[in-house]
Parts: C-alpha cells; sequence; structure tokens
C-alpha cells in the first residue's frame, strides 16, 4: 500500500510581480511581436488594432447651441422606475439608449463640428489613459466610451442626451477624430479612436450613481450598500440600469469589431459586457481588468446578483486584477459561489476556460516627472518652506471617501501628538480632501470636528497642527505640495491602486526624499515594501508592523522597546518591526538621511520600472498569449435539422448512441427523481421498432435504474456503469464485460478513498461493480477539490501505472475503472460490430461523453473541434474506412479479431454535444437543452412535414432551409 501525502495547502504567498514584469518595457514589446509573428505564422488572424471600452470617454463634451434646453437630473430617483429592456436590440429603438451611431450615407454632417461641440481633457483614471495611449506605438487603439454628461455653454449646467439630434451626434463623431489630449506622450505616434456610447440619462445615472456607486463600489471595498446609505437601500433597486448600460455598451463593440481584435474591458462599470460580448462575437479575444479591489467570498457572496456578476466577468479569456490576493479572492467566489471547477489554466465554465492573472498599474512616471519640473511649481514649492520654516510637514491628499481612512489619520496624528509631545509646535500636517463622487455630509462634518478638536487641544496662537483644505488641488499646487513634505501618510482602509503614493516617490527625487507611510490595504502596497506600512486601524494599542528589511540597526540605537522583541519566524528575514501608525509616522519623521535616501532608491525604482506603459504592455501580452490555447472560447455549430433528416432518411442501417443524464434528461439534485418524459419514451419507442435502427442508451447509471425506467423497451440496447455491463437489443440479459478483467484493484482504491473521506467532511465512496467513485459535492468546495487533487496524484503515479487502470475526474468526483471499460471502449464495440451503418447519432453533455465523441473521430477533417488524430483507422482505396478492432472486442469475444471495413461516411456522423454553442467539446454540432434531443429524434420518426418552421426556432434564428447554410 503506498503511503499518503501529507495534506497541506499549497503556499498562496506569491509575489506581487511575476519575474517576467521585471523586464524593460522594450523587451516586453519585442514578446509582444514574436507573439504576433508566431499567432500569423499559425494562420490566427490579428487585426492590429485594440478595443479598450471603459466607462467614460476621457474626454468632457460642451454642446455650443443649448440655450433654452433644460437640464437633465443628475441623480437616480429615490424608487425605481421604468428601466430600458436588457435586449440591446429593443434599446435601441427607444430614445433611453441611442446607441448605434448614424451611416455615413445618414444625414449630413454639420459644415464645422468646432461650431457645436467643445472638448475638453476629463480628469481621473490618467494612468489608466496613458497606458492605454501608450500601446498605439505599434497598435491602433479605440477607447469605446460613455460620453458622460453633456455640458452645456448656455443658462442650464447640463444638457440631456435626449436632446442631441442625429445630425449633433454625427458631428460629436466628426469633433473626435480631430481631438489631439493635450497630455498626450510624445512618443505616441499613432492617433486613437474615440467611440462614443450614447445613453440616456435615466439609464445612464442609473447604471452609475445608483448601481456602480451605491452597490458594487461598497460592496468591492468590504462595504454592504446600507452602510454607506443615507436612507433605506435596495441592492437590486438600480441593476436594470446596470444590466441595460451593459447591453448598451456590448452592443456599440459589436458594431465596430473587426477579425482579429484584442478587446480590453476595464473596471467594476462593466462586468456584464464580457459576456454579452461573448454570445454576439463568440471567437472574440477578450480581456478584463478589475481596477478596484476584489473582496473575499464570504462579502461578494451577500450580492444579490452574485451569479450574473460573475457569470459576466467569466465571459472573458483573461479576468485581470491588481494583486495576486484579489485574484485569489475571485478564483475562491467563483468555486464557492458559482460551484465552478478550476484547472491549470483558469476557471472552466462549460468548456470555456477564463484564464486568472493580476498585473499592477504604474503611473506614467516620466510625465510626471516632466510635470514637476514645470516652472509655477518651484515658487509655490519656496512659499510653503517659508510659510512652514522650521516645522517638519506631513501631508495626505485623499478623497473625501468612507473608505480613504482621513477620519482614522487624523486620529493618529493626534496620537502622535500624545504619545510623542516634542512634536507639538514642530510638525503641522496638510491634509487636502477633494470631493468625493457622492457627498457625505455627515463625513464631512466628522473631519471638521476631528480637525478642530486637534487644533484645540494641540494649537496655540502662533500654531495650528493640522491644515484641511477640502477642495481640489491645481496640478503645479499639489506637486508643490508632494515635493516640499517631509512625510507623506496615505493610509485607506481600502484601495485598489493609489497613485499619490508612486506620485510622492517621483516628487522626492530631486528634494528631501521623504518616506511614506502606507496602509497595508492598499492594492499598491506589496509593491511598495520598502515604504512603512501600517495597518490604519491600529491606532492606540502596541503591536508590531512588518517593515521590509533595509538596513540593519545596532541594539545600541534600536527602541528600548524593541530590544527585547524576538521577530517571530514569519517576519521577513528577522528586521526591526515598529508599532502603530503614530510610532510609523514618528520614525518616518527622525528617519536618518542615509535610510531615507536607502528606501526612496528602491522605490524610486519600482515606481519607474512598473509604469502605466509596461502595464498595457503586460496586458497586450498576456491577451495575446490567450490566443489558440485549448480551452478558447469557440463556437460549435447547433445542428442542422434538414442535414440531419436527409441523411436519415437515405441510410439503410442507423446507429442511435445516447446519454441519459443531462442528454434524454435534465440534470436534477436528486438522482433518483431522474425520470425519462413521455416525449423521450415516444421517441426511444418508435426509433427502436425500426428494423433499420440500433438505438443504444450509453449511461452512468447501473442496471436496475435502466431496467426500472426503460427496461419495458424491447429494442432498446443499454450499457450501464459507463461500459462496465451491456443488454444487446431485445435481449433481457446483462453482459459483465469485467469479468474476465483484473479487478483486485478496487479494494487498494477503496483503501486511498476512505482515507480521503475521513477528512474530508460530506464526501462518500460509490461503489460499483464495476468501478469506483469517491464523491465530494457535499464538501467545502474549495478543500473538496485540493483533496481530489491530492487523490488523483497518488493514484495516478503509484496505481495507474501498474494496474490497468484510469482515472477520471468528473463533476464533484473521482471515478477509477479499468481501461477498457468506458463509453467510448462500447461506442467502439457496436461501431465494429455494426460496420454497416450509415448513419450515426451520438449525443452526451458530460466529461465521459467525450470518450463517445472521441471515438467517432473517424476522419482527420471531421471537427474544427477536434484535439487528437485518430490512430486506428485506415483508409483504404475504396474510400471505406478499416477499423481496428477495439480492446472492448479484443480483450472480452476475441483476441484475434480482425479489422472491418465501416461504410460510414464523414457527414452522416453526427456528435452532439448538449450545452452552449462555446462548450468545448470534441463535437461536430451542439443543442442547447436536452429536451432538444428529444425534439430531434421525434422530428426524425415523425418528418419533418408536421414541424411549422414559421414557430420552429434554432439558437433564436428561424430554422429553415436557409439554416443549414447559415450554419
Amino acid at each position: 500500500m503506498p503511503s499518503f501525502p501529507s495534506a497541506t495547502f499549497d503556499s498562496f504567498s506569491e509575489p506581487y510581480t511575476r519575474p517576467a514584469d521585471e523586464s524593460s518595457l522594450e523587451d516586453v514589446r519585442e514578446h509582444i511581436r514574436s507573439l504576433e509573428q508566431r499567432h500569423k505564422e499559425n494562420g490566427i488572424p490579428l487585426s492590429g488594432r485594440i478595443i479598450h471600452v471603459c466607462h467614460y470617454l476621457p474626454i468632457t463634451a460642451t454642446y455650443k447651441p443649448c440655450n433654452g434646453i433644460p437640464s437633465p437630473p443628475a441623480t437616480p430617483p429615490a424608487r425605481a422606475v421604468e428601466f430600458v429592456s436588457r435586449d440591446a436590440s429593443e434599446s435601441s429603438s427607444l430614445p433611453s439608449a441611442t446607441n448605434a451611431t448614424p451611416s455615413e450615407n445618414g444625414d449630413a454632417v454639420p459644415t464645422s463640428s468646432s461650431a457645436i461641440w467643445g472638448l475638453t481633457p476629463r480628469y481621473g483614471h490618467a494612468a489608466m489613459i496613458s497606458g492605454i495611449r501608450s500601446l498605439s506605438t505599434a497598435h491602433e487603439q479605440l477607447i469605446v466610451g460613455w460620453t458622460g454628461d453633456i455640458g452645456c455653454s448656455g443658462p442650464a449646467e447640463k444638457v440631456s442626451a435626449n436632446e442631441i439630434s442625429v445630425e449633433d451626434r454625427i458631428a460629436f463623431e466628426e469633433a473626435l477624430k480631430t481631438y489631439t489630449p493635450k497630455e498626450s506622450d510624445p512618443d505616441d505616434d499613432q492617433k486613437t479612436t474615440y467611440v462614443p456610447v450614447w445613453l440616456d440619462d435615466k439609464v445612464a445615472h442609473g447604471h452609475y450613481d445608483g448601481y456602480c456607486k451605491q452597490t458594487l463600489w461598497p460592496l468591492f471595498h468590504y462595504l454592504l450598500w446600507q452602510d454607506v446609505a443615507t436612507e433605506y437601500a435596495s441592492a437590486d433597486q438600480h441593476y436594470p440600469y446596470y444590466e441595460s448600460a451593459n447591453a448598451a455598451f456590448a452592443q456599440r463593440i459589436a458594431e465596430i469589431y473587426r477579425p482579429g481584435d484584442l478587446i480590453w474591458v476595464h473596471d467594476y462599470h462593466l462586468l456584464l459586457v464580457p459576456k454579452l460580448v461573448r454570445e454576439s462575437i463568440p471567437d472574440a479575444t477578450l480581456g478584463l481588468f478589475v481596477h478596484t479591489p476584489f473582496p473575499s467570498s464570504e462579502v461578494f457572496r451577500c450580492l444579490p446578483r452574485r451569479k450574473e456578476i460573475l457569470d459576466g466577468m467569466l465571459g472573458a479569456n483573461l479576468v485581470c486584477f491588481q494583486t495576486y490576493s484579489y485574484s485569489r479572492h475571485f478564483i475562491s467566489t467563483c468555486i464557492r459561489v458559482c460551484g465552478y471547477e478550476t484547472t491549470s489554466q483558469g476557471i472552466d465554465v462549460e468548456g470555456h476556460v477564463a484564464a486568472v492573472s493580476h498585473c499592477p498599474v504604474g503611473i506614467d512616471a516620466e510625465r510626471v516627472a516632466r510635470d514637476i519640473q514645470r516652472p509655477g511649481i518651484q515658487p509655490k514649492l519656496e512659499a510653503l518652506r517659508t510659510l512652514y520654516e522650521g516645522k517638519k510637514i506631513i501631508v495626505g491628499r485623499d478623497k473625501l471617501d468612507v473608505v480613504k481612512g482621513v477620519i482614522q489619520k487624523l486620529r493618529a496624528f493626534e496620537k502622535l501628538l500624545e504619545d510623542y509631545p516634542e512634536w507639538i509646535g514642530n510638525v503641522v500636517m496638510i491634509q487636502v480632501t477633494s470631493p468625493a463622487l457622492t457627498d457625505s455630509p455627515k463625513l464631512e462634518r466628522q473631519v471638521s470636528e476631528l480637525v478642530s478638536h486637534i487644533n484645540g487641544e494641540y494649537g496655540s496662537l502662533d500654531f495650528i497642527p493640522v491644515h484641511h483644505y477640502h477642495q481640489t488641488l491645481k496640478k503645479d499646487e499639489f506637486y508643490a505640495l508632494l515635493s516640499v513634505a517631509d512625510l507623506a501618510v496615505i493610509t485607506p482602509l481600502r484601495d485598489g491602486m493609489n497613485t499619490t503614493s508612486m506620485e510622492f516617490v517621483i516628487a522626492q527625487e530631486k528634494t528631501n526624499k521623504s518616506p511614506s507611510v502606507l496602509s497595508e490595504f492598499m492594492g499598491i502596497s506589496k509593491n511598495m515594501e520598502d515604504a512603512l506600512l501600517v495597518n490604519p486601524w491600529n491606532l492606540g494599542t502596541s503591536s508590531f508592523l512588518f517593515i521590509s528589511p533595509l538596513i540593519d540597526i545596532p541594539p545600541s540605537i534600536a527602541p528600548s522597546k524593541f530590544r527585547s522583541f524576538v521577530p517571530p519566524p514569519t517576519c521577513p528575514n528577522n528586521r526591526i518591526l515598529t508599532r502603530e501608525v503614530a510610532a510609523a509616522i514618528n520614525k518616518g519623521l527622525l528617519m536618518s538621511p542615509a535610510e531615507k535616501a536607502a528606501r526612496h532608491a528602491k522605490l524610486y525604482k519600482v515606481v519607474t520600472t512598473h509604469t502605466s506603459h509596461s502595464w498595457a504592455s503586460i496586458l497586450a501580452k498576456q491577451l495575446l498569449g490567450q490566443l489558440g490555447r485549448q480551452g478558447m472560447a469557440r463556437q460549435t455549430p447547433y445542428i442542422p435539422r434538414h442535414q440531419l433528416e436527409r441523411l436519415y432518411k437515405s441510410a439503410k442501417k442507423r446507429l442511435f448512441l445516447l446519454d441519459y443524464d443531462g442528454t434524454l434528461s435534465p440534470i436534477v439534485k436528486t438522482p433518483s427523481m431522474a425520470i425519462p418524459s413521455e416525449a423521450a419514451l415516444e421517441a426511444l419507442e418508435t426509433l427502436s421498432n425500426d428494423p433499420r435502427n440500433m438505438v443504444y442508451i450509453i449511461s452512468g447509471r447501473d442496471q436496475a435504474f435502466l431496467d426500472l425506467h426503460l427496461g419495458h423497451i424491447k429494442n432498446l440496447g443499454f450499457s450501464a456503469e459507463h461500459g462496465g455491463f451491456v443488454k444487446e437489443p431485445g435481449t433481457s440479459k446483462w453482459r459483465n464485460f469485467t469479468e474476465n478483467l483484473d479487478m483486485s484493484w478496487m479494494s487498494e482504491v477503496e483503501e486511498i478513498f476512505r482515507y480521503y473521506t475521513e477528512r474530508t467532511q460530506g464526501s462518500h465512496v460509490e461503489m460499483k461493480k464495476s468501478s469506483i467513485t469517491w464523491h465530494y459535492r457535499a464538501s467545502d468546495p474549495e478543500w473538496g477539490q485540493f483533496q481530489c487533487r491530492q487523490c488523483q496524484d497518488l493514484l495516478e503515479n503509484n496505481l495507474a501505472s501498474k494496474r490497468p487502470i484510469e482515472v477520471m475526474v468528473g463533476k464533484k468526483n473521482l471515478e477509477v475503472r479499468p481501461i477498457a471499460v468506458n463509453k467510448g471502449e462500447i461506442v467502439k464495440r457496436i461501431l465494429y460490430l455494426n460496420p454497416d451503418a450509415e448513419f450515426i447519432f451520438c449525443a452526451g453533455d458530460d466529461k465521459t461523453d467525450e470518450d463517445m465523441f472521441r471515438a467517432l473521430l473517424l476522419f482527420n477533417n471531421q471537427s474544427v473541434q477536434q484535439q487528437e488524430q485518430p490512430q486506428r483507422q485506415k483508409t483504404s482505396p475504396s474510400s471505406t474506412l478499416r477499423f481496428e478492432a477495439p480492446l472492448s472486442v479484443t480483450l472480452i469475444d476475441d483476441k484475434d479479431a480482425q479489422p472491418v471495413d465501416l461504410h460510414i461516411q464523414h457527414e452522416a456522423i453526427f456528435t452532439t454535444a448538449v450545452g452552449h454553442g462555446s462548450k468545448r467539446t470534441l463535437a461536430s454540432w451542439h443543442v442547447t437543452t436536452p429536451q432538444e434531443i428529444v425534439e430531434h429524434m421525434l422530428d426524425l420518426v415523425r418528418g419533418l412535414d408536421s414541424v411549422d418552421p414559421a414557430t420552429k426556432t434554432v439558437n433564436g434564428v428561424h430554422d429553415h432551409e436557409d439554416a443549414d447554410v447559415k450554419l
């Protein structure tokens, strides 16, 4: 008996970046060029375009001829109102979601678009937009985004999008063609194309101000909607708007898409777009980058629309996050909430595999460095030095938002003055809070009261400790403040990417090289380990803060409170630790110039290496890497009904090879309740009564179940337990295919399965006569899958190589069976014994049925889904297939069985998978539901004359003779 492995999890620790990410930008771009060259050589189309889908266009539009037009509402209504249908085709006909751009053959474009539209840069998301534009050095860039609220040059501040005429919308697109951003990088040698999405104001604000800001944004920052709402909040109130807006974006993408385009969808505003695009463009290469944090599964599962959101995200080929921990949370959520399984390539959703990765966003370091040298900054910097001469300056800039930790930061500063009174009169905090997108009067009042309290407690007539400015700073003022600071304190309670921390490093390069205190809950914190990392909640209790290794501090100068402390083994290199936020601030203010310089040098290298340009190039490289890999979505065509009927009628002998669960009967929670419908019974009985038909049910069910529900059909053949037992048509006796096989391995496998059952709560072992299965559907999904992989490794490495068995991973189970016993071997046996068959219809829905489809890959060019080349058939000069005797014949019937000539032709083999068309399968055709399998069989026995072509549809398309041409 082999020894069992210790049940230990794989380590979750992973560097914030991968070794390949340390490559220079030019190295990454060279890798992109080599990938593209390889894809072209392999015949994979590439258009040279990258479509970036963002919530906003990076442009603010002003409509000039708007006098007298009323301003639209800025916020969604308190109660749910009528909304645009999720069907984009319906919404496009309504004034509420007009997305289709009028054709060039439509209304005339005004002579001068500049007379109608004023365009200025939209501030915010500068790092993302900079990264996108940097890709224009080698690719054409298209940015698809909402127009945003349309400004007005008249008395009204805004103009409703519904009031903009078709002609003026065309003029807007013309104006976009000539728009050049002021901050455009000199290296951008190609134009970026801007593609507007027009949304009704009610939909746009219900989507953004409603579902995005009131439901998703709090959730992704570990808050629930009722935690941030000022009145009763419903998590579903604004979801219809979110759905409609995402449908409008997906339709706009479909309008501009060309084969070979790469599509990147950005952030939480558009999480439904990947799936919607996948439905309309099955072969699209699409990535999703989530800029916000992604919460743990226990938080995310609170969302009522959790499955819709996750399924929308999983429509992408690649889902990318800021950090490894966010990607791990996402994978865990997909497993726990949706029950999906993971593979080495990603998350498997009905055969479509969505890869999951992480890549940190940076800033445009070169542009920031240029901006800091602007002539208007130095006078402001000198003025600040003069104003606060003799005092240390602490700076912080945050949005006045509940998750930015402004309250906690101010309390930490108060704690500094309390614990270290020597700083009273010698340090000032300049805290700038820019207005958030949604006003919070309560939070603003709390900040003002706390500032007043600190200034009253520790201030004097000639000293004000805290200077709070609730305003948006101009760029010169902001960079002057960062340059003059002695310490930056940036301590959000939860944040994805914080550009201020990186801009501070660039600003300090030519001044003080001052350190920064950063929250460990920022997505960027793992990349900034040479800053002073703190837990922003730890204000007053003594605890320890992990500081990355930098300089050995001799015990003689270490603070006395640390001299007796022995770092735990988990502390990196056992370097010195510090205490709460106040202590970290004190350490930063007292830091020696040598330590400042050393820390700054490392941070500067990180910030200038991991820039927005390298981030965008790595995203392009990762998405190109998904092209052509196994598991990438590809569309299996719907089965052509008329071709099926024509070949069925002309065949002298036909084979029907049908799975049961999920094929003839829907999957149900209680297996014993999966009884055949009246229609299924009628189809099976009618087909089997035709002497030209051989009908077999090839199932994993045992003999008793099949006899109970289908045994009364006399001419029906059966294969039970995945081929372990067979009953030929017209007989009543079951034949045991395992009786001549060595089954002594079952006791060893049972012992291993019992071992894992004891350690996996909710799992159980199912003993069959020809196989043994370990089920873990009722166990913890992640632990069950981990144990399944451990058990699989043990079986494959210790037993499978020595015994005639194979290990099969199924849906929440692990099965061990003899090599000669599987559905594929039974299909080969039936085909070998019926070589004169001229028509084959084979249908199944899961992994075990792929064995049947593989067995029927008789022609090298049979299916675009084919992943393996058959090895057993030889084509004779008479165009018949020479078929070797399979194991199920040589091991059981006649070891000297000779090859036979098959009469079947390529077009008469209908391997059919049940499920979505993007499901990865070896089958040549697909249907969506088990009911459709039954309907097709009934059509064959009744004839298509009884089917009304005006009402019968195929995947939403009317099924008539043209359908075969379309498919």
